[in-house]
């Protein structure tokens, strides 16, 4: 992993006397916040940091209407949490954002390094999250990126193709438990086609888990490692309301009774602004997961619905999102106060949740957000 984020690091090193010509543009803009906030747990339990994420971007244009571009960008931030008066948890960190170049034409791109790769028509409740780690709760949508190659190729029609291959992400992601064998490749695509009044999409993805990354040797009989795959399957049309459907299929075999053999998820949404006052932006979603040893058991499983609100009010906004579990009749609750001031952002956030936190529960972050508490942000961007 060392040796690919030092290979993709000299690569831009490499590409930057290249670009020193005329019609060569440079971007250099960032974005700095600060956050503070307070869970009345007992004991209270408070929180604290700042981050700052700087990032340059790079393009030229070249031969028969051929581009190149490229982004670099670092996450630096300071954490801090506190139980009561004394500071049991901080972490600081400067880390690779985004490191990627990409070549491409009107149709075609192909964009290698480390990068954020993402799709689904589903907004909150995500079953093909199978990348990324964006949580609806967070205003500034971070999440960490993927190391790969990823090229996809638009048709006239509107229909685009995707594939990639990816490589030294030995961390979990999006729902994944169980990491990934650092030295296998991963490899996957997707094909999305335009349909009346919307569009749908198939997406597959295949890698190699590794249960050495979360089971002791005690606990593994047979082979650490094993095959995974993934079919995704979505669509969203616009009937007057939004509406969406998505579902991912996961299939391994783990040689280990922790892990069942086969993970659904499927989520349907729908969506509307009415036109009150200044326009009421209301989104469901019903999403449903379940994991089971054989395909069409029930297994294990947790069903959610989710409700997102949001109405402006001039310069401010005023949201929220409400989820309620089905299996164990609870209920979270989140509210978004947002205020615009030029280059300043600022955001309270409100929340009423479950001591027990099952949302997001591959997300870090997630024990603040247990409970009871408020938080506050300031951002600003340049």
């Amino acid at each position: 992993m060392r040796n690919l984020k030092l290979n993709i690091s000299l690569l831009f090193f490499l590409m930057l006397p290249l670009l020193k010509a005329q019609d060569s543009t440079f971007i250099f803009k960032g974005q700095i916040d600060g956050y503070a906030g307070i869970n009345f747990a007992n004991p209270i339990q408070s929180q604290t940091g700042a981050r700052f994420l700087p990032t340059l971007s790079i393009g030229k244009n070249l031969k028969n209407n051929l581009k190149f571009d490229s982004e670099l960008s670092f996450d630096s931030y300071l954490d801090y949490h506190f139980t009561g008066s004394n500071n049991d948890e901080s972490d600081a960190k400067i880390k690779p954002y985004r490191l990627w170049i990409r070549l491409s034409t009107e149709r075609f791109e192909l964009r290698a390094g480390l990068q954020k790769i993402n799709f689904g028509s589903a907004s909150t409740l995500r079953p093909l999250m199978w990348f990324d780690h964006i949580d609806p709760r967070d205003p500034l949508q971070l999440t960490d990126g993927v190391y790969g190659l990823l090229g996809r190729y638009y048709f006239q029609n509107n229909a685009n193709a995707w594939l990639w291959v990816l490589w030294g992400n030995d961390k979990t992601k999006g729902w994944e438990t169980i990491p990934t064998v650092r030295k296998d490749p991963e490899l996957g695509g997707r094909m999305q086609f335009p349909v009346p009044k919307g569009e749908v999409a198939v997406s597959y993805h295949h890698r190699t888990a590794d249960l050495a990354g979360v089971l002791n040797p005690s606990e593994i009989h047979g082979a650490a490692s094993y095959p995974e795959d993934k079919i995704g399957l979505d669509g969203k049309w616009d009937i007057g309301p939004g509406v969406w459907a998505e579902y991912s299929l996961t299939h391994s075999k783990p040689d280990s009774a922790y892990f069942p053999p086969w993970t659904k998820l499927f989520t349907l949404g729908i969506d509307y602004t009415f036109g009150l006052g200044n326009g009421l932006y209301a989104a469901s979603e019903f999403f449903r997961y379940s994991s089971a040893g054989e395909i069409f058991n029930s297994g294990i499983n947790q069903t959610f619905s989710s409700l997102t609100v949001n109405y402006p009010i001039g310069i401010n906004k005023i949201g929220s999102i409400i989820y309620y579990n089905w299996t164990d009749k609870s209920w979270y609750r989140f509210i978004n106060l947002q205020r615009q001031s030029d280059n300043w952002t600022y955001y309270l956030f409100l929340f009423w949740n479950p001591e027990k936190f099952t949302i997001y529960n591959n997300i870090s972050g997630n024990n603040m957000f247990s409970g009871t508490g408020i938080q506050f942000m300031a951002v600003f961007n340049f």
